[in-house]
């Protein structure tokens, strides 16, 4: 199969080939109706029910992609985009415009110090050596950490170029957690989720540089706006039912105003009368996190015949 041919004409797609927003990625394409089939080994999938393909990038360098218009649509991290931008700003015709916030894959990326030691604020570590794989967040941060202890000196507060950071930025690729174990550093600013592994080796957060999810970004030219526009609705419908259940119940119509209170809905509740005279039937969308609480509430204020229905697909406002 001649892979150049078959790009030909269609929407490209990157997407996170490996790490923790992997799986997640996946099963939102899979919700979205995105169907393919990844060869062994091959990081470009066709996908057989649109003119698009997917391509399967690193998390770091999908926004260096998109950014530069190799590719229409990503997902990555909000971290990512972050550190790309820190190193290539955006200009007129470069960058990337974020389309969705997707929810998940929730992170911070924080300074970082030894439990044990005796720094408690990040500027304590201006002028030490600091590890990191997000050299271009961290450079700016520390930058403006530089530029405020300056404020009333010869920088009058601006923030300082690069080469006049005291502070030694150091990039370490992976285990970053372990520089200041193995003495090569004094603190690192590095990515922090349950916060199990940093505790596991020795360190505490002293402050966070940015916190990130997963989004879904595209380049600022994609070479089809109409299909960028149907993936996006796509996504969004699969969002919108993973956060939402169907509520259902029964109320006397003299209490549906203090139940659909409980149950607003997204714009409002369908409200259907029953053969029962002066009894309705109501069915709500509301927050899967909360429908414990609203069955409570329903339950006290007369609502009966209580029914709760996962949302498999949805497009919603």
């Amino acid at each position: 199969m001649d892979l150049v041919n078959h790009l030909e004409g269609r929407l490209l797609f990157a997407v996170p080939k490996k790490g923790r927003l992997n799986q997640a990625t996946l099963d939102l394409l899979s919700g979205s109706d995105i169907q393919f089939r990844r060869e062994t080994r091959l990081d470009i999938a066709l996908v057989k029910n649109h003119d698009l393909a997917l391509v399967f990038l690193p998390a770091a360098d999908i926004p260096t992609f998109v950014g530069e218009g190799r590719v229409d649509l990503g997902i990555t991290g909000r971290d990512q985009v972050a550190e790309h931008e820190a190193l290539s700003p955006p200009t007129e015709d470069t960058g990337v415009e974020e389309v969705l916030d997707l929810g998940f894959g929730k992170c911070s990326l924080q300074v970082q110090v030894p439990e044990k030691g005796s720094i408690t604020h990040a500027k304590e570590l201006v002028g030490m050596n600091v590890v990191t794989s997000f050299v271009g967040l961290t450079e700016k941060y520390f930058a403006h950490l530089e530029g405020q202890e300056h404020q009333n000196g010869v920088m009058n507060g601006d923030v300082p170029l690069k080469h006049k950071l005291r502070t030694k930025i150091k990039y370490v690729g992976g285990s970053v957690e372990a520089a200041c174990a193995l003495g090569v550093a004094d603190g690192i600013v590095d990515l922090v989720e349950s916060g199990e592994t940093m505790k596991a080796a020795g360190l505490k957060a002293i402050d966070t540089v940015v916190d990130s999810k997963a989004v879904l970004i595209k380049s600022k030219h994609p070479s089809n706006q109409k299909l960028v526009d149907l993936i996006a609705s796509r996504i969004r419908g699969v969002i919108s039912a993973q956060k939402y259940v169907l509520c259902q119940y029964n109320v006397p119509r003299t209490l549906l105003e203090a139940a659909t209170h409980i149950t607003p809905g997204k714009r409002a509740p369908t409200v259907t009368a029953l053969e029962e005279e002066d009894w309705v039937a109501v069915s709500s969308m509301v927050e899967k996190n909360r429908i414990a609480t609203v069955m409570d509430e329903l339950t006290a204020v007369g609502a009966t015949d209580i029914l709760v229905l996962d949302i498999a697909n949805s497009r919603t406002d």
